[in-house]
């Protein structure tokens, strides 16, 4: 009877039988059939839909409603081509009347807005206008049309085509708003307390703020987001150089690696290391630097939120929070190194041999830039079909009234407003614009079709990550399985793998692709849920969702796990993805000493090499955007945070680093998977030698004294 390779624990074959020998088997077969026909008509069928959306998102969409401000007959200020074009400003002729809920829905708020060419810079009151002969400054605030010798003034004021007062302001986010300051705790608009109403009344400038507060929460941040732009338009051209830097080093150590891996993985241990000790001892001389300065030693908790993050780096709590976490960082790095210093060198020799296939496939190192582009279109699509979407609704118009009204709050036609009978029972009642919205059936349908085109994103974003996987892995398989290497490797790998997938395995990528799209919705479902529920008191509910959370982000990453391996079968078998999970699963299991050994360790080499790369890309950035480096100290931009061009260095960076180390742990898992069913077929005799090279098989198996018979040693 013949003895199951070593590193099989399944005799019972709980797991599946093992794969018998086949004299005729020579790696990713060439006689295929499409699988998963259904769920490529699926796709086909959800595309064709994906693209009726858009057109119907892009035919109703608006864009402007989220660039221009709307004022209360539903125009865009500052929009090119119209009546304000030169009036970019909204200006509120009661900005008290802001505290409403309204404000926090859809920045609407219950008094006159119009379109102006800048914000009031002083206090006047219009009955002071009319004595004053200033009437044409004041004017420029008034309805469009207004003529000032028409009316008395009280009519003026009575039929509101004119503010009561003007209060100075100071535009932000495209708003007119109370230019608000405190001096010694002392609230003040300009350099008074109180002001005017314009009806010979003296009222608190705190009421100005009440008007104004719940308008500031959504305005600081649209205010940071516009500072967060200017950043971008004169940092982008040195934001490309920082990630042309970090693509031209991963780049560099992907090649040092192929011709110098175990001594490359050596000094990228070591090289994190210092760079986070550096990291450690940079923190402590900030830390170190702030003490005794004034207001270093405030809280972050009595400080709170601040939109102007420049602030948190002046204090010493800051720095310390950053020491404490690179330390136990480094801590925990030098642990693990010290723990798994055997597997890391089978991991290493498992690196090698990676190494050596990508050496032979040059072309896969780019073969993430053509993902990166697939992806980068999913997420322009999703995001422009969401902006268009969420732009869709018409212009509602509701009935404001400051006394009691029966029809306060219900929608109206601006149009035949004046002449319908709601003036007539509410006189001083106005139809302004309140939100965009609308009770047709296309628009109680907006909700499902965002929902629809989430899902779709994430659906064609892991579809597109699939074809990417499946590639990689036939074109490693061919390696894998070429008896003498390199001279029994097909032709052009790569795009002969690029093009079973397409041609054979459509239907089965977009199966995968699809249970791992459903599992990503719900968990974006229940994160909103837990969103919702923070102010709730049910803890009932907060723990059964807790738990929710934590089983789908488990079942998210197996499924990620399972796929990839699923995928790797499917290029070298042409099984639909079903029997290639299975597969997959069992061949796993039959080796999961082996798994155990060598999945997380290379994991967690290639997270270090992406760690130094994206910390060495960083610091660079950091240096060059504080200023710091000498010799170009001139030629960085002045920005508002500095902080932005840094965070999108060390995204990117990480990213494109994560791209090409990505070619690696495909080639990583490929070869493993080639690796152990290898063993399962063959022995490694003269009649049934190894397809692994002889350095893998000393390092993956415990064979005899005498080497076994390997490709290698056969060629």
């Amino acid at each position: 009877m013949e003895t199951p390779p070593e590193g099989n624990k399944d005799p019972d074959g709980a797991y599946g039988m093992p794969q018998k020998y086949d004299p005729t088997f020579r790696g990713p077969i060439h006689d295929r059939s499409c699988t998963d026909v259904l769920c490529c008509v699926l796709l086909l069928l959800a595309i064709v839909g994906y693209v009726v959306v858009g057109v119907v998102a892009w035919t109703h969409g608006d864009p402007r409603k989220v660039i221009y401000p709307t004022d209360s007959r539903g125009q865009f200020c500052g929009q090119q081509g119209t009546p304000n074009a030169k009036k970019p400003f909204l200006f509120y002729f009661d900005i008290v009347k802001c505290a409403s809920p309204l404000v926090l829905l859809e920045f609407q708020c219950p008094t006159t807005q119009i379109c102006v060419s800048r914000c009031p810079d002083r206090y006047l009151t219009f009955l002071t206008a009319s004595a004053t002969g200033e009437l044409d400054y004041y004017r420029e605030f008034c309805v469009p049309g207004f003529q000032t010798s028409q009316k008395p003034a009280l009519e003026v004021l009575r039929d509101r085509e004119c503010p009561a007062t003007l209060i100075p302001s100071a535009p932000l986010a495209r708003r007119c708003l109370p230019a608000i300051q405190t001096e010694k705790g002392v609230i003040m608009v300009g350099n008074q307390t109180t002001y005017d109403d314009g009806h010979q009344q003296q009222r608190n400038v705190t009421d100005l703020l009440e008007g104004a507060k719940k308008a500031n929460v959504v305005l600081e941040a649209r205010q940071l987001a516009m500072k967060i732009f200017e950043d971008y338009t004169v940092s982008w051209y040195w934001i490309i150089i920082g990630l042309v830097i970090a693509m031209v080093t991963s780049l560099i150590f992907i090649v040092l690696l192929r011709f110098l891996a175990g001594i490359m993985v050596w000094v990228m241990i070591v090289m994190v290391i210092l760079v986070l000790g550096y990291g450690i001892f940079h923190c402590y001389l900030e830390y170190a630097k702030l003490q005794g300065e004034p207001g270093s030693d405030v809280s972050l908790k009595d400080l709170g939120f601040q939109t102007d993050l420049r602030v948190y780096l002046h204090l010493r709590q800051t720095w310390l929070a950053f020491m404490i976490i690179l330390s136990v960082v480094e801590v925990i790095v030098i642990l693990l190194l010290i723990f798994l210093r055997k597997r890391i060198l089978i991991a290493i020799a498992l690196i090698k041999e990676a190494s050596r296939a990508v050496g032979h496939i040059m072309a896969s190192l780019l073969f993430p830039l053509c993902t990166f582009f697939l992806l980068s279109l999913c997420l322009a699509y999703w995001a422009s079909t969401a902006v268009f979407l969420s732009t869709s609704n018409e212009a509602v118009y509701k009935v404001f009234n400051e006394s009691a009204c029966p029809f306060a709050g219900q929608t109206c036609n601006p149009e035949t407003f004046n002449t319908s009978n709601i003036t007539k029972l509410c006189p001083t009642a106005q139809c302004l614009f309140a939100f965009y919205g609308g009770e047709t059936a296309y628009h109680k349908y907006l909700i499902a079709l965002q929902f629809f085109n989430l899902f779709m994103f994430f659906w064609l974003a892991n579809f597109v990550l699939a074809l990417g996987q499946v590639t990689l892995a036939g074109a490693f398989a061919s390696y894998y399985w070429a008896f003498k290497k390199p001279e029994d490797i097909p032709a052009f790998p790569l795009f002969s793998a690029f093009g079973r997938a397409l041609r054979y395995h459509t239907g089965s990528l977009a199966f995968g692709s699809l249970l791992l799209a459903i599992v990503q919705v719900i968990r974006v479902v229940l994160e909103y849920l837990d969103h919702r529920l923070k102010a709730a008191e049910n803890k009932f509910a907060k723990f059964l969702l807790g738990c929710l959370k934590c089983c789908f982000w488990c079942l998210e990453k197996f499924l990620k796990f399972l796929n990839r391996n699923a995928y790797i079968m499917i290029a070298v078998y042409g099984t639909n993805f079903c029997t290639s999970a299975r597969n997959a699963f069992f061949l796993l299991m039959r080796n999961i000493i082996r798994v155990a050994v060598l999945d997380k360790v290379t994991d967690f080499l290639f997270f270090l090499g992406k760690l130094l790369i994206v910390g060495s890309v960083g610091i660079l950035a950091f240096f060059f955007f504080t200023h710091r480096i000498k010799l170009v100290e001139d030629a960085a931009p002045a920005l508002n945070y500095y902080w932005v061009p840094i965070l999108t260095v060390i995204v990117g960076s990480y990213l494109i680093a994560h791209g090409f180390f990505s070619v690696y742990g495909m080639c990583v898992d490929t070869l493993f998977l080639c690796f152990c069913e290898d063993l399962e077929r063959n022995d490694g005799s003269q009649e049934r030698p190894y397809f692994m090279s002889p350095a893998l098989s000393e390092i993956l198996r415990k064979g005899p004294s005498e080497p076994p018979k390997t490709a290698d040693t056969q060629g």
